[in-house]
């Protein structure tokens, strides 16, 4: 499978979600994605306004999380944050799912809880992502929520937050590939930290994954095909 630093770029939602980030770190993280050519920046709610002016006139896209990161936040609240994101400039929005409603078998409580947030995003063109966080929940739950989101027609199912006991595993991310109805992709986040496990989910069929150290990967990546050593998933040359 031949891949070039465009294709993996592409991919990558650069995470500025870590609530210890300061300004500083916030706005440089947001030139670097510019520079890196990823496909967004999903930052901490309080600063998209900031990080859409920054990315104005690229083609990075502005996003942001909804019910970050439990998922538990009341319904109306979930719908509040989404407005906001959208009048800061939200071109995509990354939302957690109630996992206490999915874990209590509520499906009906859950598919309003995402079709409360999916709803006034794409009304007003935006993407959206729904985050499982999978480490919680069984087969049968992440299943479920396959179907339910397939049914509703979100833009991405999601594994993670990266804030919970364990993120994005390649036994979590085949499930969900094998299970999500068509033309709904795949997003793989949570503990994403080098190029082989992006190329491992690539290869499973993932289009988007979320990382914070999206500089090092790229400039892997760039290594591996110039050297003339860049491998796919299968261990073909690329």
């Amino acid at each position: 499978m031949e891949f070039t630093v465009a294709d993996i770029a592409g991919m990558i939602d650069y995470a500025l979600l870590s609530p210890s980030l300061t300004r500083e770190t916030l706005d440089r993280g947001c030139e670097e994605a510019i520079d890196l050519e990823v496909a967004s920046v999903c930052i901490l709610p309080y600063t998209l306004r900031r990080c859409a002016s920054i990315l104005a006139g690229t083609a990075v896209l502005p996003g942001t999380v909804i019910g970050f990161p439990h998922g538990a936040h009341a319904t109306a609240v979930k719908r509040a944050e989404v407005r906001k994101a959208l009048s800061d400039g939200a071109a995509e929005v990354d939302m957690v799912v109630n996992i206490s409603q999915v874990r209590s078998g509520d499906w009906a409580y859950v598919r309003r809880d995402i079709a409360a947030v999916q709803h006034p995003a794409q009304d007003a063109g935006a993407r959206v992502k729904v985050i499982f966080e999978n480490a919680y929940l069984n087969r049968e739950e992440k299943i479920r929520l396959c179907s339910l989101c397939g049914d509703l027609g979100v833009d991405w199912v999601k594994t993670s937050t990266g804030f919970a006991p364990y993120g994005a595993t390649l036994e979590d991310v085949k499930l969900m590939v094998d299970h999500t109805p068509s033309p709904v992709q795949v997003k793989a986040a949570g503990g994403i930290r080098d190029l082989d496990f992006i190329l491992a989910v690539r290869a499973l069929g993932v289009t988007r994954v979320g990382c914070s150290r999206s500089a090092e990967i790229l400039a892997e990546c760039k290594r591996r095909i110039e050297q003339g050593t860049a491998r796919s998933a299968a261990g073909e040359p690329a």
